[in-house]
C-alpha cells in the first residue's frame, strides 16, 4: 500500500470514527425506547442502573450522547490536524487554521492576551455545546437538554473563576464579599453561588424549551391535519399533510440557530467571568 492510499484509509477511518458513535447512540435509542402513542415529553432515558453506596448511578441517554459527541470531536480534531505543513496545502488545514485564528481572536478580545492559554478550553466548550444541541437533528436526545450535563460545565467554570480570584490572595477574596459595605456580604455570597446556577439554567432552559415547543407544535399539527383532512379517501386521510414545512422551520431555529447561539453565549459568559475574576491590569 502506497503512502497516498494509506493516508486516504486513515482519513476514512477518522471520519468513520466521527460518525459511528452517533449511529450507536441512535441504535441504543431504538432498542431501549418503548412504543408510545400520542404525545410524550420526557427526560433522558435510563440505559443502566449501577448500585452505589449512597444512591444508584444512572447511565442515561444524555450521558451516552455526550460521550458520542466527545468521540466525534476527538476524531474530527485528528482528521483536521493530520499532515500539517508550514504552508497550508489542503483545505482541511485551511479550515483548522481558520478555526484556531477565530477562537484566538475571540479569547484575546474578551479576556486579553494574559488568558490566551484558555483558547483550547473555549474552543472545546463551543464545539461540545454546539454539537450536543445539533445532535437533536439526528433524532437523539440533546445532552444540552439535561440540566446535569450543563451543571457540570458550569461547575468547571465556577472552579476556574474561584481559582483566579484566589490568586489575588485569600484575604482579598474574602474581603471582596464585604464590598462596597459589609451589609452587602450576604448578597455577594448569593451572587457568587448563583453564577454556575444561572449559567446552567440559561443554557438548559433555552434548549429544553425548544424541544418541548417543537413537540407540542408537531402534535397539534397532526391532530389538526386529521380533523381538517380526515375526509380524504383511503390512506390519504392518515397522512399528516399539515406537518410538512413548519416543523422543519422550527427545527432550523431551535436546533440549529438557538443551539449554536446558546453555545456562543455560554462560552462568552465563561470568558467574561474568568477574566473579571483577575483583570489583566
Amino acid at each position: 500500500m502506497n503512502t497516498k492510499s494509506k493516508n486516504r484509509l486513515i482519513d476514512g477511518l477518522l471520519l468513520a470514527l466521527a460518525i459511528v458513535p452517533f449511529l450507536a447512540a441512535i441504535l441504543l435509542k431504538v432498542l431501549f425506547k418503548p412504543a408510545e402513542e400520542g404525545i410524550s415529553i420526557t427526560g433522558a432515558m435510563i440505559y443502566l442502573e449501577i448500585p452505589m453506596p449512597l444512591q444508584p448511578l444512572y447511565v442515561t441517554e444524555a450521558m451516552v450522547n455526550s460521550v458520542a459527541v466527545m468521540i466525534a470531536i476527538f476524531a474530527l480534531c485528528l482528521y483536521f490536524t493530520r499532515g500539517l505543513t508550514v504552508v497550508p496545502n489542503s483545505k482541511r488545514q485551511v479550515i483548522a487554521e481558520w478555526v484556531v485564528e477565530k477562537v484566538n481572536g475571540l479569547v484575546e478580545s474578551n479576556m486579553g492576551k494574559k488568558f490566551m492559554d484558555f483558547a483550547p478550553f473555549i474552543a472545546a466548550i463551543l464545539g461540545l455545546s454546539a454539537l450536543s444541541s445539533l445532535s437533536s437533528l439526528l433524532g437523539l436526545y440533546p445532552p444540552t437538554a439535561d440540566i446535569s450535563v450543563i451543571a457540570g460545565w458550569a461547575i468547571i467554570t465556577f472552579v476556574l473563576i474561584t481559582h483566579f480570584k484566589l490568586k489575588s490572595g485569600l484575604g482579598n477574596y474574602i474581603k471582596g464579599f464585604f464590598e462596597p459595605i459589609p451589609f452587602f456580604a450576604p448578597l455577594n455570597i448569593i451572587g457568587e453561588v448563583a453564577t454556575p446556577i444561572s449559567m446552567s439554567f440559561r443554557h438548559y432552559g433555552n434548549v429544553m424549551s425548544g424541544t418541548v415547543i417543537s413537540t407540542l407544535v408537531i402534535a397539534a399539527l397532526q391532530g389538526l391535519s386529521h380533523t381538517l383532512l380526515g375526509w380524504l379517501p383511503g390512506a390519504l386521510s392518515g397522512i399528516p399533510f399539515l406537518q410538512v414545512g413548519l416543523p422543519a422551520i422550527l427545527s432550523l431555529y431551535f436546533d440549529l440557530f438557538s443551539g449554536c447561539m446558546q453555545a456562543f453565549i455560554f462560552a462568552m459568559l465563561t470568558m467574561l467571568f474568568i477574566a473579571q475574576a483577575q483583570p489583566e491590569d
